[in-house]
């Protein structure tokens, strides 16, 4: 099955990937579970999302501290994934993947 929407990486102004640098944090058995996650996604599955806010969803998977992740959509067909974080941080990380979500569409005109 062809994914049905194009999933990207937001890219800060040095050219960084938050949801990269979080995802590369994580231990094999959360990063399976997130990229499983990811691929859902890709594929239309949104069982799991709600909006934050200003454009902003979250992810949220039902695994370990209660992981989410940060994304929101351009368009029909692009995700655009934010960050990711616990819900330990979860307010935090919800302003930041707002600022990037306005870094992005700022950037993207």
């Amino acid at each position: 099955m062809l994914p049905l929407v194009e999933i990207r990486e937001y890219l800060d102004r040095e050219g960084r990937s938050p949801h990269g640098q979080w995802f590369n944090c994580l231990n094999a058995p959360a990063a399976a579970k997130v990229a499983t996650a990811v691929i859902r996604m890709s594929h239309g599955n949104f069982s799991n999302v709600k909006g934050v806010g200003g454009g902003v969803l979250e992810y949220n998977l039902e695994f370990g501290p209660g992981y989410r992740i940060y994304f929101a959509r351009d368009g029909e067909r692009l995700i655009l994934l934010l960050g990711g974080g616990s819900k330990k941080r979860q307010q935090s990380n919800i302003q930041a993947a707002m600022a990037r979500w306005q870094d992005y569409k700022l950037r993207k005109k």
